[in-house]
């Protein structure tokens, strides 16, 4: 088996390329579905789910570093297994569990948010790392391979 190079410049293009993807998906979700739902929650409270230029920052980053998980754990499997559906599925799944189950449970159960918040959060989430991953799958397709020898 010929293992690909890891090309720094193809990742980065890759990722950018995607996070317009999850960036978009991000902001819906939050502004549709989350927000009004945490105001609700937080109802004795003023300031929660407010928005500002430092949590758009914040939002960015973590948006960005969630999409470089999604595109570098693609090309991983990918590089072992090919560039398939299969690939798709797995890279977008472990990438939602690290990032979206620990963080949606995580805030559940420290009472920050309702499980039921989970049934909409979760599987839109699923859905989005996974049209991340498959956006990531047909880049690569389409970009020249690099071998190591």
């Amino acid at each position: 088996m010929r293992l690909q190079q890891f090309n720094r410049k193809q990742f980065m293009l890759i990722t950018l390329l995607t996070s317009i993807w999850v960036h978009a998906s991000e902001v819906f979700r939050y502004f549709v579905l989350v927000m009004p739902r945490t105001k609700t929650f937080f109802e004795n409270r003023t300031g929660i789910a407010e928005m500002s230029w430092g949590i758009f920052a914040i939002w960015g980053l973590w948006d960005t570093l969630l999409t470089a998980l999604i595109v570098f754990l693609f090309w991983l499997y990918a590089g072992t297994f090919g560039n398939n559906f299969k690939s798709v599925l797995v890279s977008g799944t472990l990438s939602w569990l690290f990032f979206f189950v620990l963080f949606w449970i995580g805030s559940a159960n420290m009472g920050t948010t309702y499980w039921e918040m989970l049934l909409i959060t979760l599987p839109l989430s699923w859905l989005e790392t996974l049209i991340a991953a498959y956006i990531a799958s047909k880049l690569y397709a389409n970009t020249p391979k690099q071998s190591i020898v």
